[in-house]
């Protein structure tokens, strides 16, 4: 019988070694920068707008107070008043946690509308070279889209390589709220794709939207396309830290925190936006009732009690996921930690069968989608749990947590 060496020094020499393996990638690969927003974007400039602008002689609220008294400030105007306000600043409004959800819809329609006149105006530019004038054309194209009757965008920023959010379903009376937080090469012109529709965050949330109809349709559900915050592009240094999901975390938790009512929240992170969510657990308000993730290199921590946060936490992968043969560590900043599907990290292990790789989590007809659905409406005796055990289900309640802080 074989012997093994257990030895912490021999688990030392592991870790060190899938280290190496994480900077052969990053050498193999490159160090991928992003584009980044520009000192002053067309966002910033409309808040500079809006931070020295009056109404009615009276100085505009700090874009940046908290959401409830943005609110309050918004529920004492008139509609007309309201109205101009989005006109005036539509990127402000646009992206304001606080402002009325209609409001946004209307101000970022606006906003997007602009984006298009100016790309346009650069498609025809003879100071750009060919390619940036051709680049302006697919960003116009991509607006044009956008601006398709009845989509709702809750965010939207055309500086650097974009930042966007769309809402399924009537967010104001939602009974139950879902987030699709994608991962890496997600911005503005990856948002939504007509090749492999469902690796892509409009497809995401598309689909989980229809499951969750078809499943309970006497539920009000609201799924969100949440694409704002700044990916990583490719497997670069970016993606094998957490500086951008650290951002990220910040702005899931603005969003989280403005959502209107008191409905219960469900997140769905995907690959690198499982370390956005980690990051973002221990400051997400109660009403956040599920954490799921799918195709995870790791959240930041050693298990899931570590997240510090009262949500359900659950995790899948498909047995021929790439994300697998990733070194699940943290050392020196880079790695994200413990494997979620591990016994020791503590989830509750899903099925994800039929999903085909990193990228199929979200196609029709497989068990990650119908899983997802289940826990968007609170289904949970229903979803499915990896394997032949039913160890997901232990201790489920059918209880939410809607009414905590």
């Amino acid at each position: 019988m074989t012997s093994f060496d257990t030895s912490p020094q021999l688990n030392v020499w592991r870790a060190l070694l899938a280290l190496a393996v994480v900077f052969v990638m990053l050498a193999t690969t490159g160090w991928t920068a992003l584009r980044t927003h520009p000192g002053t974007s067309a966002l910033q400039a409309s808040l500079s707008r809006w931070e020295h602008g009056h109404l009615h002689g009276h100085r505009l609220p700090d874009p940046d107070t908290a959401p409830g008294r943005l609110s309050r400030f918004f529920a004492s105007l008139t509609a007309q008043e309201r109205a101009a306000l989005a006109a005036r600043y539509p990127l402000a409004v646009g992206n304001m946690n606080g402002a009325p959800v209609e409001l946004r819809y209307r101000a970022n329609r606006i906003a997007i509308s602009q984006a298009r006149r100016v790309e346009r105006t650069r498609m025809h530019d003879p100071r750009l070279s060919p390619n940036g004038q051709q680049d302006a054309g697919r960003r116009m194209n991509r607006y044009e889209a956008l601006l398709a009757k009845d989509r709702r965008f809750l965010a939207f920023d055309p500086g650097g390589s974009g930042r966007i959010a769309e809402v399924f379903g009537d967010l104001d009376k939602a009974e139950r709220v879902s987030v699709v937080v994608p991962g890496v090469d997600t911005d503005l012109m990856t948002f939504q794709r007509t090749d492999r529709s469902y690796s892509a965050p409009v497809g995401m949330a598309a689909a989980l939207y229809r499951t969750e109809r078809t499943l309970s349709p006497e539920t009000r559900t609201a799924v969100i396309a949440w694409a704002d915050y700044t990916a990583p592009a490719g497997l670069g240094i970016d993606s094998a830290t957490a500086t951008r999901a650290a951002e990220g975390a910040v702005r899931l938790n603005g969003l989280v925190r403005a959502l209107p009512g008191r409905s219960p929240v469900s997140l769905f992170c995907h690959s690198y936006g499982s370390v956005v969510c980690g990051l973002a657990a221990h400051t997400l308000p109660g009403r956040v009732s599920d954490i799921a993730v799918a195709g995870s290199p790791g959240m930041r921590v050693s298990n899931a009690s570590r997240l510090r946060t009262s949500a359900r936490v659950w995790a899948m992968r498909d047995g021929r996921d790439w994300i697998q043969d990733v070194p699940y560590l943290e050392v020196g900043g880079f790695g994200h930690g413990a494997d979620p599907m591990s016994s020791a990290f503590g989830a509750r292990v899903l099925s994800a069968q039929g999903a085909d790789g990193h990228s199929g989590y979200f196609v029709p007809g497989t068990d990650s989608l119908l899983n997802f659905a289940e826990i968007g409406v609170g289904a949970y005796h229903s979803v499915r749990c990896a394997g032949e055990t039913e160890a997901c289900r232990t201790g489920l309640s059918g209880t939410t947590m809607a009414g905590r802080a």
